[in-house]
């Protein structure tokens, strides 16, 4: 094994913990700042897959704006943090077996796949991934509208997040 497969694992061993421990973090805040390590293991990821763009948009646009939002909207609300309900309804062992079975079948698929076993073949010299995708998010016959609908969807979250909030008078 070399280096970058040992870190692969530790990293991708820490997402899985911690993805495990956002959906059973008894405390809102907690699992919100499970879900930013979670969310930064994943950029970690991405960084080894050399795809540093991508890593860089991880951070910024998961951590710093959704996440945060996140956060910031339960601290609005002001009411208790601990949910005081059962963790687990008694259908848990039906979600688990269905999980696992999902996975025997992506496994069992994936065998007969070469490119489970390949590597991807280089880029092409000249090839500006970067530039593309920078044209793409600007061009209004592309990703401009998404981007827009993205930013008044984060906004209506926020206003929604102060207005339940408010102390009425």
């Amino acid at each position: 094994m070399t280096a970058q497969q040992i870190i692969f694992l530790i990293v991708a061993a820490f997402v899985l913990g911690s993805g495990v421990m956002v959906v059973t973090a008894r405390n809102l805040v907690h699992a919100a700042l499970w879900l930013v390590s979670t969310l930064f293991g994943v950029a970690v990821i991405y960084a080894l897959l050399n795809a540093n763009f991508i890593a860089v948009v991880q951070v910024v646009v998961y951590i710093g704006a959704i996440a945060i939002l996140f956060i910031f909207a339960v601290m609005l609300t002001r009411r208790d943090m601990r949910d005081s309900g059962p963790q687990m309804n008694s259908n848990w062992w039906l979600g688990a077996l269905v999980a696992a079975l999902v996975f025997v079948g992506l496994v069992f698929l994936l065998q007969g796949w070469s490119g489970f076993t390949g590597t991807a073949a280089d880029l092409p010299s000249g090839f500006e991934p970067i530039s593309l995708l920078g044209e793409a998010l600007v061009s209004p016959e592309a990703y401009v509208l998404p981007f827009e609908v993205a930013s008044v969807l984060l906004l209506a979250a926020l206003v929604g997040a102060v207005y339940v909030a408010f102390n009425k008078k």
